[in-house]
């Protein structure tokens, strides 16, 4: 017999960004006094805002404000909450913080502790998910850990086959193996991740399936011994393991493979007496096979696909459930239409998908599909958390007009300040084998965007004109140096010289007369026609114009905004960051070719693999730095000597700061 329900009036959510908005904005709208909790880093951000109280939890790191499982409940203490939503990510799986939740008189608006034990770890999940009947992919899951018994199983398992951190998900600590060669390095880099994300270093080994399609089932259960399932989505086009597209339904999945799936998600839940929201994963295989991955016990970052196309409010059950209501009946779930959710990060698509970090100078979001956020005009993305700045999801009465839609939406929202995925994601939702849906698998970034230049807009003239005659009217309205003083009658001739990435152009600008400019390649002997524009309006940053060349007769829509000598321009849904060099020094031609080495966005220290004095290799890797969640090494262009090395593990460093120096060209190539 379930214990009856703690009621409670209000709720403290235990995270940050879009998903604490997301959840403030069901449980404000129910009635639920909200409570904040936020770092020093965070004090401006609009979850903080959103919410009818809010504490300070501590320092920017994780690991000393939203991962304190005490700092958390001493805010819930001094704002008088009755209850903790724990979104997901941070503590969201940790089952002592639900207990602790408990243990201080607190509703946990989650599975009991119990059941998040059961599924926080790979090894164990699986173990109960075969005691269930629920099929597994073969591998290792046993309790030797050292580098031998792993390398054993592993040949027991055969090639290609998947690590994996036994604590945790999101991509950390995991690592494809093609071949024995290189097993002892990934096991090590692994473990390092691992431990870092997960404060554990236990691995599992699994059968490798290349071009799997990603499905998990979204249950609810509830204190009375119900559950049902809603449905599957779609979660295939993977980065890094990580999910940059959502959908539901599956295009490959029909009634009977729903209910099949269906079923063993339910069967594994009622496994561990599950109660509460929470997604069972499976990878299923070209023959329609389909193997259990793990469960999340917690609400997904793309629950909202789900909530879509059945008319939920998934964090509405979450409360509900944890009141001590029972949930609806399976045959109750009706599904409509399609949805699909991309996730807009803060990265450079063409530098590797790179983190960025950067102030948010404009956000403009489409009003014409459902935006989960967390954004706010001026505010700062750090290295401290995850780089999801943003999720876009649309719905339409079929797959075809979600995807339309959402590419729509896309071309319409303007973010700038900080280099995004905006680009890359309108290219993946148009590219022909997406629209198509059968042949999506979670190898379909690697095969379809391997080339850099694929999966992000150059910047051709248009864009590159438009960024010049900004500073061009910046520098004008303001007091200009004496070289780029504005007259509005005289015709005077500008330069202007901007560079984005490798990439350098030389512009003359000429005002004609009222909104009427010209653009000219400075002595390029190409014979081009230059680039002429009219503005046919102006608000604020936003430039209206029409090429005067072209005869087109078409009127583009811009939007420009300008920080010290950084340029950003948004045209058509591409965002392209310039930078006005014009009395700039010369720069290298390649990163680092000038040996200084520096770190590519700010975050911290894990590895330092040079001492001065030492003779470096081209390509290898001398550090290795830690930025929202994930390593990047820093590697050397070119075999040289280390000069100098300027930071030490655990450091934090900044965004271009000197990491070390290297005399390149001198010494042997000890490779």
């Amino acid at each position: 017999m379930a214990a009856s329900p703690q009621r409670f009036t209000s709720v403290l959510i235990a995270n940050r960004g879009e998903i604490a908005c997301r959840i403030i904005d069901t449980a404000r709208r129910q009635g639920y006094r909200c409570i904040a909790v936020h770092s020093e880093a965070d004090a401006g951000a609009r979850h903080v805002g959103m919410a009818d109280a809010a504490v300070c939890i501590g320092p920017p790191a994780p690991a000393e404000s939203y991962l304190s499982i005490d700092r958390i409940l001493e805010a819930a203490a001094r704002s008088g909450a009755e209850a903790v939503h724990p979104g997901y990510g941070f503590l969201s799986e940790n089952p002592d913080f639900a207990q602790a939740c408990l243990d201080a008189g607190l509703v946990f608006i989650g599975p009991p502790p119990e059941a998040i034990a059961a599924m926080a770890n790979k090894a164990e999940a699986k173990r109960i998910a075969q005691r269930a009947q629920v099929p597994c992919i073969p591998g290792y899951e046993g309790e030797g850990q050292d580098d031998a018994g792993l390398i054993r199983a592993a040949e027991s398992i055969g090639y290609p086959l998947m690590i994996k951190a036994a604590a945790g998900g999101g991509g950390r600590g995991m690592r494809l193996v093609r071949s024995g060669e290189n097993l002892a390095e990934e096991l090590e880099r692994a473990r390092s991740e691992a431990l870092g994300a997960f404060a554990s270093d236990e691995l599992i080994l699994e059968r490798a399936l290349l071009r799997p399609r990603h499905i998990e089932i979204q249950i609810l259960a509830d204190a009375h011994g119900n559950c049902i399932h809603l449905g599957e989505r779609d979660c295939s086009v993977q980065r890094r393991h990580q999910k940059v597209v959502e959908e539901s339904p599956s295009p490959v999945v029909d009634e009977a493979l729903r209910q099949a799936i269906g079923a063993s998600a339910v069967a594994a839940a009622q496994a561990i007496d599950y109660v509460g929201a929470g997604t069972v994963e499976y990878l299923l295989d070209a023959d329609g096979s389909f193997y259990f991955l793990e469960m999340n016990t917690r609400l997904q970052v793309e629950h909202p696909v789900t909530e879509l196309v059945t008319d939920t409010d998934l964090v509405a059950w979450q409360l509900a459930i944890a009141q001590g209501e029972r949930i609806p009946r399976q045959e109750d779930i009706r599904r409509q239409g399609a949805a699909v959710e991309v996730r807009l990060y803060a990265e450079d698509p063409v530098r590797g998908f790179l983190p960025q970090t950067g102030r948010v100078l404009h956000w403009d979001p489409s009003p014409d599909v459902r935006v989960d956020h967390g954004l706010l005009e001026g505010g700062e993305v750090s290295s401290w958390y995850d780089p999801m700045l943003a999720k876009l999801i649309a719905q339409g009465g079929t797959r075809e007009e979600a995807c339309r839609r959402l590419a729509a939406a896309l071309r319409s929202s303007v973010v700038l300040g900080v280099q995004t995925n905006q680009s890359f994601l309108i290219r993946l939702l148009e590219h022909p084998a997406f629209i198509a849906g059968t042949d999506v698998t979670t190898a379909f970034i690697e095969e379809h965007f391997a080339d850099a230049a694929a999966r992000g807009a150059p910047a051709g003239s248009a864009e590159a004109a438009l960024a010049a005659l900004l500073l061009y009217r910046s520098d004008a309205e303001s007091t200009a140096p004496e070289w780029r003083a504005w007259r509005s009658t005289a015709r005077t001739d500008t330069p202007i010289r901007l560079r984005r990435r490798r990439q350098s152009w030389d512009w003359i600008v000429r005002h004609l007369g009222g909104e009427r400019y010209r653009i000219s390649a400075a002595d390029d002997g190409s014979g081009d026609e230059p680039e002429s524009l009219e503005l046919t309006h102006t608000h604020t940053d936003a430039l209206g114009f029409s090429h005067l060349h072209s005869g087109e007769g078409a009127v583009h829509r811009a939007l420009l905004v300008r920080r010290g000598d950084a340029l950003w321009v948004n045209l058509d849904g591409d965002a392209h960051h310039f930078e006005d060099c014009t009395f700039a020094a010369p720069a290298a031609a390649v990163e680092g070719s000038d040996g200084v080495l520096r770190a590519p966005m700010n975050g911290r220290i894990m590895a330092v693999n040079a001492r001065t004095g030492d003779a470096i290799a081209a390509g290898a890797v001398l550090a290795v730095v830690e930025a929202m969640k994930m390593e990047h090494a820093v590697v050397c262009p070119a075999a040289g000597t280390v000069e100098e090395v300027a930071v030490q593990p655990g450091d934090q460093v900044a965004n271009r700061q000197v990491l070390m120096r290297v005399r390149i060209g001198s010494g042997s190539d000890p490779g």
